[in-house]
C-alpha cells in the first residue's frame, strides 16, 4: 500500500508497539541502505517535509537522518508490506548513509548486478563536465557525442565479431566495453539506461 498522509492510522501501529521497521532502498540503484524505526509522528514529518525521519530509540524522540551529518535522504516515495507492520522507503541519498561513511550500513555484502550498474551510471555521470585529463571517461565526454557513438559502433562489431568465433571470453570483455560505452552514450544524450529499460517494460507489457 502507497503510504500517504490519509492513511498513516490504517497502519499495524498497535500490533508493533507504535514502531514500524522502516527499511531504507537507493531509489536508483536499488541498494538497500540502512533500517531504522518509525512512529506515526515520524512518518508523518517524513511525509510533509520529504526527508526521511526516524523515532530515535537512544535519543527518545524524533530523528531526521543528517541533522548533523548532512547527509540527507530525500524522500521518493514510500510503502507498506502487505500485513501493514513495515515500511519500504525509497530515497536519494546526499552523501554516505552509514555512520561509518559507507554508502550502505550492509557494505560488507556484494552489491547485486543491478544495483552495480545502476552504480556504475552514477560514477559515469559524476564524470560529464570533469577535466579531460582526469579520467578516459571525462576524456571521451570532451571528445562529443559523435565520437562516443562511434565507439558504441565499434565496441559492437567487436562483440559480434567475438561471438561469431565463438570466443567466449573475448565476447564477454566486448560485451563489457559495449554496455560502458553505451552507458557514456546516454549520459552523453541526457538519457539513462532506465529510459531505454521503460521501453522494454512498455514493449513487455
Amino acid at each position: 500500500m502507497k503510504i500517504t498522509q490519509d492513511n498513516v492510522a490504517q497502519l499495524a501501529w498497535e500490533k508493533m508497539d507504535n514502531l514500524l521497521p522502516a527499511i531504507i532502498q537507493d531509489a536508483h540503484t536499488g541498494r538497500v541502505l540502512m533500517q531504522g524505526y518509525m512512529d506515526q509522528a515520524a512518518l508523518n514529518h517524513t511525509l510533509s517535509s520529504g526527508k526521511v525521519t526516524f523515532f530515535s530509540r537512544s535519543k527518545q524522540r524524533l530523528w531526521t537522518k543528517g541533522e548533523t551529518s548532512g547527509n540527507t535522504l530525500d524522500l521518493v516515495d514510500i510503502s507498506a508490506d502487505c500485513d501493514f507492520d513495515s515500511i519500504l522507503v525509497l530515497a536519494n541519498a546526499n552523501g554516505p548513509t552509514c555512520h561509518t561513511g559507507a554508502t550502505t550500513c550492509w557494505f560488507n555484502s556484494e552489491a547485486p548486478t543491478m544495483t552495480f550498474i545502476a552504480e556504475l551510471e552514477n560514477v559515469l555521470a559524476e564524470r560529464k563536465d570533469a577535466d579531460p585529463s582526469t579520467s578516459y571517461t571525462a576524456q571521451l565526454y570532451s571528445k562529443g557525442i559523435k565520437r562516443i557513438a562511434q565507439k558504441v559502433g565499434e565496441e559492437g562489431v567487436e562483440t559480434a565479431l567475438a561471438a561469431t568465433v565463438q570466443d567466449l571470453e573475448e565476447l564477454k570483455n566486448e560485451s563489457a566495453d559495449l554496455l560502458y560505452h553505451l552507458i557514456v552514450l546516454l549520459q552523453a544524450s541526457n538519457l539513462s539506461l532506465n529510459d531505454a529499460i521503460d521501453v522494454l517494460k512498455a514493449r513487455h507489457k
